[in-house]
């Protein structure tokens, strides 16, 4: 599988027919190539088990089409606070995740994207391919402990590798109530890193 293949314009294109699951009329031409824009059915759902089924039928036929072995489920159905929580599993579960989990957070926000094509005002879907978000919450959550002691300790400063805003904001939780450390985002883009630093008042 080429992972070029997220980022390919033609992908968000199929996407959004799968997402419809409607007779959409369109003509070869799409992002402002000429020809007659594609129509597709906005909708409003009645409730969080509605935007699971659509979103779960909609990664499904997505899947099917990438040509990837693997099945999603749904983990949690949603709330009118919470999102659905989709889980994927099988033998290509890799390529969803991808480096660092990049692959994976570009998975979600197309699909989130295409969502927000047919479903008005709906909360964020996650998708988790093989647990790997809650292992990887897991362990942030244990090397900022690590952390936090090694600053307590030695007195200096430590900064941690670029992360996700979501692995840091993470990293920024689970220390958020410490009360011998603080922490803070920094550097740009992509490098961003969260530094672990003591309170001025911590001891």
């Amino acid at each position: 599988m080429d992972l070029n293949f997220f980022s390919n314009q033609y992908f968000f294109f199929a996407f959004i027919m799968v997402l419809a699951a409607v007779p959409v009329g369109f003509s070869a031409g799409f992002f402002g190539i000429g020809g007659e824009q594609a129509r597709v059915s906005v909708t409003r759902l009645a409730s969080a088990q509605g935007l699971a089924s659509i979103a779960l039928g909609a990664i499904n036929s997505l899947i099917l089409k990438m040509g990837l072995s693997v099945l999603a489920t749904i983990r949690f159905s949603g709330n009118e606070e919470e999102g659905p929580v989709i889980d994927v599993q099988g033998e290509d579960s890799a390529l969803l995740i991808g480096k660092r989990g990049e692959t994976l957070q570009s998975f979600q926000y197309l699909v989130n994207l295409g969502l927000n094509k047919i479903v008005q005002s709906h909360p964020v879907v996650t998708i988790d391919v093989e647990k790997y978000k809650e292992r990887r919450t897991k362990s942030l959550e244990t090397l900022a402990s690590r952390m936090a002691d090694r600053v307590k300790k030695g007195g200096k400063p430590i900064t941690l590798e670029p992360m996700s805003p979501s692995e840091r904001r993470i990293i920024h939780m689970a220390l958020s109530d410490h009360p011998s450390v603080t922490t803070e985002s920094v550097g740009q883009g992509s490098e961003r890193q969260v530094s672990v630093m003591l309170r001025r008042d911590g001891s």
